[in-house]
């Protein structure tokens, strides 16, 4: 497969199923744009994408069981889906599929730690060079049930440790447990989270700032930057 050129410095939003795909709404809602929108599974029988990626065989959905909620869902888009749909095996059944470059991207990234979906999503960003990727619905685990969490989160992480040393720009939801984002910013670094006055760090120009929090806002005013804000829904327009 050829890379995409038009991919190489791209904002891609990445969607999936977990709780957290809200915000990616939310910024639809508030006229948030990216480059080009990737789905995992049904979400992109939800929201409009430019790619969807199923790493499972089309089999799983049309001739099993096994695949939960999704399959009914699965069975009446694939057929329609109309834009590429990223897969591992080619399938009649699903006009719109591409097989993934698998060879390639483990060729040249020199690695092959690919145990889901996700991670394989990001790793097709990472290969294209896109220039940000924003997580939305990416969860793994919830602070309301602390005893589950799926599996393959270490993964994800990995290879968005990999994106940020290519000096992509990586964006998790607030409400995702990806990067420890759903955890209050004073209690993300460890030790000092203990202090009167914690220790934190936020993102700026491809470098941080590192503060205690008490400081935190005259810190980003000198590096000219203003202080992280929850996205939330936009209020009524009253004209």
């Amino acid at each position: 497969m050829q890379k995409i050129e038009s991919l190489e410095g791209a904002h891609i939003a990445i969607v999936a199923l977990g709780n957290s795909q809200v915000d990616f709404a939310i910024g639809k809602e508030n006229s948030v744009e990216w480059d080009e929108v990737w789905t995992i599974n049904s979400a992109a029988a939800v929201y409009k994408s430019d790619r969807m990626f199923m790493l499972d065989p089309a089999s799983r959905f049309f001739d099993g069981d096994d695949a939960g909620p999704q399959t009914e869902i699965m069975r009446s888009f694939l057929p329609q889906c109309d834009v590429p749909c990223y897969t591992c095996e080619l399938d009649t059944r699903v006009p719109s599929a591409v097989l993934y470059p698998l060879k390639e991207i483990v060729q040249e990234t020199n690695c092959a730690y690919l145990n889901n979906t996700i991670p394989m999503t990001i790793a097709f960003a990472y290969w294209h060079k896109v220039a940000r990727i924003d997580l939305f619905g990416i969860d793994f685990s919830y602070k309301s049930n602390l005893h589950f969490a799926e599996a393959g989160r270490a993964c994800v992480e990995f290879w968005l440790s990999k994106c940020m040393d290519a000096n992509m720009q990586v964006g998790v939801s607030h409400r995702s447990a990806l990067l420890d984002q759903n955890v209050p910013i004073e209690e993300r670094i460890y030790g000092f989270h203990r202090l009167k006055d914690p220790m934190v760090a936020v993102p700026h120009e491809n470098n941080w700032i590192v503060s205690p929090k008490s400081n935190l806002e005259l810190e980003m005013k000198k590096a000219g930057a203003s202080m992280p804000q929850e996205i939330r829904s936009p209020e009524p327009y009253r004209g």
